[in-house]
């Protein structure tokens, strides 16, 4: 699975370890995070992600 990387500050999302702490299981695509979604460090959404 690749990883994503948000364009404004560098967070990065890792399905394979997914964001317990935002409710997002492990193994979770980045496809199939809610269309609501946001960084959450900056709050931007998931279309300012790239992926790595």
């Amino acid at each position: 699975m690749k990883k994503y990387v948000c364009d404004v500050c560098g967070w990065e999302y890792d399905p394979e370890a997914g964001y317990p702490e935002g409710g997002i299981a492990p193994g979770t695509a980045f496809e199939d995070l809610p269309e609501d979604f946001v960084c959450p460090l900056c709050g931007v959404g998931k279309d300012q992600f790239s992926a790595e």
